[in-house]
């Protein structure tokens, strides 16, 4: 099964978005500057469904 927090990130990243803090357990909040969003990360990515969502969230035209 593929893990997809790490390419996640990186695109998070490469797009202006960044972390704010830690959320509960290993969850992570993020900004996006494109969607004026927070976005909660899960540490553990492992549903290609859920890495879209984010960065439909995000407001990122990126499909996995």
């Amino acid at each position: 099964m593929a893990e997809y927090e790490k390419k996640v990130r990186d695109i998070l990243k490469s797009h202006g978005c960044y972390l704010v803090r830690q959320g509960k357990g290993d969850h992570e909040i993020w900004y996006s500057p494109i969607s004026k969003n927070h976005i909660t990360v899960d540490g553990k990515i492992k549903s290609r469904h859920t890495a879209n969502a984010i960065m439909k969230q995000s407001g990122i035209k990126y499909h996995f």
